[in-house]
């Protein structure tokens, strides 16, 4: 296998820049540069030279040994001054080493998982940890990063490696006198691992929403004050206002963080009947973006929303517009344009979606859910197969085996090459 190196740090100028080697020549080829290296896991200040003998930088070096680092592999760090003239040299003369080559993206953490360092749920977890912007993000990713998936998917598969290993000694020794009455044993570990899957399965679309971001949709009639509300929680124009109704043709998304937690507020076209088919086209996708949003936020002026084709769910909000120019108090209101009433508001989205946020599961991602809903739907035909069809045994056996294949899928021990490439093409070279 080829010894990778790549810079592990953010490009451009900063304080310190680390270059990360890993593979069989990592230690030759850091020897090359540093000579004499400080023992693994121990720190050292080493003078990096060239092939003519030439001072390329002062760096801290630090050694992994095979099997005690990120990549199973033998690793290098090399943590230099950061300036890209620095960065680029150092690279260039680990390119001229025989057997080093630049990394390719993600290729670090793709040998994590070949060398077994790394489950394919933890490199998922690793991908969200590198991305995460707020606190809810960061502590779902890390959860993910440490094993916790990985450690709930190994309980299930040892009892239904225990259970079809039941139900498999009654078909191997079906013409001898079994003791033991296995059914129970079999049905109340199905059950056991049934329950835990299906809270898994329900709880991962508000994971899916912690890690991509929850939608709140600001919906009302035209010049309600949608956009100016948008501008005002941006901070900035983000959206063209004007006493033009219909103004707004197209979905606005304002990003924020909100207590933690991932927020898109979304502006929308002002809800009415059109005949000009821009704007008919604006309320079409405003109202189809409000259906899938978590929490609608119905502006108006008069408490009044049966005419905007939607209907109130629990959590959404009916919100008095423009409460500056409003004596009614008998309502939650905000201004848009004072910012009357718009902490209120905030503390009211974020009650509710932190409500949500607690029901979230540790799979965080359509493909667990898939692999899950897959091994539930084994798991209930093998229920029934061994309630109501005892001479059915082979097939109840066989049901386990498939659920046990669809939680190996989803932990990366089988069937995954072809999300691969997906995953880590969104790592950086350094990962």
């Amino acid at each position: 296998m080829d010894t990778i190196f790549a810079l592990a740090t953010a490009r451009g100028r900063a304080g310190v820049a680390v270059i990360r080697v890993s593979g069989p020549r990592a230690v030759a080829a850091a020897e090359t540069l540093a000579g004499a290296l400080p023992r693994p896991r121990q720190a050292a200040l080493r003078r990096l030279r060239d092939r003519a003998g030439g001072t390329l930088d002062d760096a801290l070096v630090i050694c992994f040994q095979k099997g005690a680092s990120f990549t199973g592999e033998d690793v290098v760090e090399l943590h230099l001054h950061g300036s890209p003239a620095t960065v680029s040299a150092v690279q260039a003369e680990l390119a001229h080493l025989p057997g080093l080559r630049l990394a390719e993206p993600g290729e670090f953490t793709r040998r994590a998982l070949e060398n077994g360092c790394l489950d394919l749920v933890q490199v998922e977890g690793l991908g969200d940890l590198l991305e995460a912007e707020t606190e809810a993000q960061r502590k779902q990713a890390l959860r993910v990063f440490e094993g916790e998936l990985g450690k709930l998917v190994k309980t299930w598969r040892q009892n239904l490696i225990r259970a079809a290993a039941l139900l498999e000694a009654t078909i191997d020794f079906s013409d001898e006198d079994i003791p033991v009455d296995v059914t129970p044993e079999v049905l109340d570990l199905i059950e056991k691992t049934l329950v835990d899957l299906r809270r898994e399965s329900a709880g991962s679309r508000v994971s899916e929403r912690i890690r991509d971001g929850f939608e709140v949709a600001i919906v009302g009639r035209p010049n309600v004050g949608k956009s100016t509300l948008l501008n005002r929680l941006a901070g900035r124009e983000a959206a063209i206002t004007s006493e033009i109704a219909g103004t707004t043709r197209d979905v606005i998304e304002l990003r924020m963080d909100l207590d933690g937690l991932p927020v898109s507020f979304l502006d929308t076209a002002g809800l009415r009947a059109s005949d000009d088919s821009l704007e008919a086209e604006g309320v079409k996708r405003a109202i189809s973006r409000a259906e899938n949003a978590d929490i609608r936020l119905f502006l108006t002026m008069d408490g009044g929303i049966s005419d905007l084709g939607l209907a109130a769910r629990p959590d959404d909000l009916i919100v008095l517009a423009k409460s500056d120019l409003s004596t009614n108090n008998n309502m939650l209101s905000v201004s848009g344009l004072t910012g009357f009433g718009l902490e209120e508001l905030l503390a009211k989205i974020g009650d509710r979606l932190e409500r949500r946020a607690a029901s979230a599961a540790t799979a965080t991602r359509q493909r667990h859910r898939e692999a899950i809903d897959s091994a539930i739907g084994a798991l209930e035909s093998a229920k029934l197969g061994v309630e109501n069809a005892p001479d059915a045994v082979e097939l109840a056996a066989e049901n386990i085996r498939v659920a046990i294949r669809g939680l190996d899928c989803l932990i990366g021990y089988v069937d995954v090459e072809h999300v691969l490439d997906e995953i880590f093409a969104s790592f950086c070279l350094g990962k």
